[in-house]
């Protein structure tokens, strides 16, 4: 019999829950319109001692109480708020929405002199009235909440990081959900251990550990919105001492919409909540100055960089997007993404190295495009630095021939993705993209030009293909180690969407010759880095204090031309620019024709396969250019034929009559400082 009303009660509560909300607050109001006037009746009883008061006034009078009362309650919101979700502040504002109406009726029954009527019972009223409020919502709320955690048996346990209001509402709003079950609070403050908020204990994060052991704790949630980077990164800490899944509050629940759920609420830390910094809006207003209703290409279209450029002006509706890229893999995927996502952008993809000046004039001959953004370039700094002629050709010589058919064709905006690395460089690779920077700077300076040129200078991207979070999260999940080359080393960090923005945007602003930079912050350990993506996963290190741990992190040097700090501004003198987080620098340029005699001498020092002349020519031309120590003689086997310099590259239009080999070394050497 018993378990048959808990059926007949639960059936009736899920019916209540189902109803509209129009139906909920009908049967609100009915229900409160038949207690009320019987509040009103127990004021008068109590005042009086007998019903000879009470019946001294006709049943007019009661109902007038009760709908004057009802309409504070629709002042104070209670009508609309959830039975569920309702809460202390709640109820107060009903209490005084409720003595309001009451010290109403007091003054009009003493303006009308109605000298007979016992005002003290209104006083009384209003104890009796407010309690049965109370009494009604919350005996209704824990009636809820008691059915549906009957039927939370797999509820993931969880505890709450911060025993704030945001925690409070959180492990309120937690209760009445089927996904998570909260047992207790963590908190910093010593003050608040030991007590108890919202029903559940609040214990000092020094027994974390004990506590998720002891109490099964699956997760924790973070609930605290506003904390910094910084912050987030220390709790992420304490945190991993338990080995515990870490979750967060992304925005507070609006406790008055039955339908949000902490699923929506609640989400998985990532590492961009700990990157140091906020990350930086676009201006909607330059956004899409060069791309709406323009023609479009992107080179490099399939990388990580390049396809999320994509994918951001596929937003903002180019009459026309050409996708550049050598890889077909790469092309195939980033052409079919924008195809399905924006079928109503018409997209053209190319096949063929942008190295390739016939194909690169065809593709801006033929279609008249109005914003180049050349985003192809190799840039992991090992494998260019053990494979330099490559790499070489590849930066300097595919930035020559998209900034001279940019500017034969009358590309309105041209805007080159560079590196910090190309900095006061230690690298080939660095040195690769400061040369492709000088030829887009000359390009700028030629007379006569119509095209706007400008560079974007930017830190490690998080999540591209040569970030090493993808390395760190691989090697974490075989079990470790997580290999970092020197305990010091640093770097600044920005999200893909970020650097995209960025591009988009320097576009809009370039006047010419530009580099822009975006202020990043303070930069980041990759160290701390590696133990806050351990911590995520859930695991802990393993050290020589900590034996038992998951994951070791191991150093293993600094790789050749590898810095210890990356640096994003040069001597050069730094602007503001239209947006308050980026940064406009001119730096000192060469000679446009000094600039094409280095490079041709560049390419045919190349053609050697010499690193120690390769790196003199480089060294000619970025004198900032510092490289390590390296064995003499040759790069890499040569190839059977040297590849053929595009014949619209005025830097190599010198290069066909110099045939004998001492003559090429003899006008290399000429430009070489010295031999390494």
């Amino acid at each position: 019999m018993a378990k048959l009303n808990h059926v007949f009660v639960h059936r009736f509560c899920t019916r209540m829950v189902s109803l509209h909300r129009t139906t909920k607050i009908a049967l609100m109001v009915t229900a409160d319109l038949i207690a009320l006037p019987f509040c009103f009746l127990a004021a008068m009883l109590l005042r009086g001692g007998d019903l000879k008061l009470a019946s001294h006034y006709g049943p007019g009078s009661y109902v007038l109480v009760a709908i004057v009362t009802i309409a504070a309650f629709f002042i104070s919101d209670l009508y609309r708020a959830v039975i569920r979700f309702i809460d202390q502040r709640l109820l107060s504002a009903t209490g005084l929405a409720l003595a309001i109406a009451v010290l109403c009726a007091y003054t009009i029954t003493f303006s009308v002199n109605e000298a007979n009527f016992p005002r003290s019972a209104l006083a009384i009223y209003w104890f009796i009235a407010f309690s049965y409020v109370i009494a009604s919502r919350v005996g209704v709320r824990n009636l809820l909440r008691t059915l549906n955690g009957n039927q939370r048996g797999t509820s993931e346990v969880v505890a709450i990081y911060g025993a704030g209001e945001s925690g409070a509402q959180l492990a309120q709003t937690m209760r009445n959900s089927d996904e998570y079950r909260p047992v207790c609070f963590f908190d910093d403050k010593r003050a608040l251990s030991e007590r108890t908020i919202g029903g559940l204990r609040v214990f000092h994060t020094d027994r974390l550990v004990e506590t998720v052991k002891a109490m099964g704790i699956r997760s924790i949630v973070i609930a605290i919105p506003a904390a910094a980077p910084g912050r987030l990164r220390d709790i992420m800490q304490r945190l991993a001492q338990a080995g515990i899944s870490t979750k967060i509050l992304s925005r507070l629940v609006d406790l008055a919409d039955d339908k949000v759920t902490p699923r929506e609420s609640i989400r998985d830390l990532k590492f961009e909540d700990l990157l140091g910094r906020a990350p930086v809006p676009p201006r909607l207003d330059l956004f899409a100055l060069c791309v709406r209703a323009k023609n479009v290409m992107v080179t490099g279209a399939g990388g990580s960089i390049g396809s999320e450029l994509c994918r951001q002006i596929a937003t903002l509706r180019p009459s026309r997007l050409h996708l550049l890229d050598h890889s077909e893999f790469a092309l195939y995927t980033v052409r079919q993404e924008i195809a399905n996502r924006f079928p109503d952008v018409p997209v053209e993809a190319h096949l063929g190295s942008v190295c390739n000046a016939d194909l690169v004039e065809r593709i801006l001959r033929d279609n008249r495009v109005d914003t180049i953004y050349h985003a192809a370039a190799y840039k992991h700094v090992p494998l260019v630095e053990t494979n330099i002629v490559e790499g070489l050709r590849n930066n300097v010589m595919g930035a020559q021939v998209v900034a001279t058919a940019a500017a034969r064709h009358g590309v309105e905006t041209c805007v080159l993705i560079s590196s910090d690395k190309a900095v006061r460089p230690t690298n080939i690779m660095g040195a690769s993209k400061r040369i492709a920077e000088l030829i887009f700077q000359a390009a700028a300076a030629r007379p006569g030009t119509d095209t706007t040129f400008c560079m974007v200078r930017f830190g490690n991207v998080l999540g591209s293909s040569g970030s090493v979070i993808p390395l760190f999260q691989r090697q974490i999940a075989r079990g470790g180690p997580v290999t970092i080359t020197h305990p010091e080393v640093s770097r600044y960090f920005m999200l893909i969407p970020e650097a995209a923005q960025l591009v988009i945007q320097a576009g809009a602003m370039a006047k010419g010759g530009d580099v822009f930079v975006l202020d990043m912050g303070e930069p980041v350990r990759i160290v701390d880095l590696a133990r806050t993506l351990i911590a995520l996963s859930g695991l802990t290190e393993k050290t020589q204090q900590n034996p038992g741990g998951d994951v070791e992190i191991r150093f293993v040097g600094l790789f050749p031309g590898e810095k210890l700090h990356e640096e994003l501004l040069t001597d050069g003198v730094v602007f503001p620019s239209e947006h308050p987080r980026i940064m406009r620098m001119k730096e000192n340029a060469l000679r446009p024709s000094v600039l094409d005699t280095f490079i041709n001498c560049l390419m045919m020092a190349c053609d050697t396969h010499e690193r120690g002349l390769i790196e003199g020519m480089v060294k000619a031309i970025v004198t900032e250019y510092n490289p390590g120590r390296h064995a003499e003689g040759p790069v890499s086997a040569p190839s059977a034929a040297p590849a053929p310099a595009p014949a619209s590259s005025p830097a190599v239009a010198t290069q066909a009559p110099i045939a004998a080999p001492q003559e090429r070394l003899a006008l290399i050497k000429k430009f070489v400082p010295f031999r390494i």
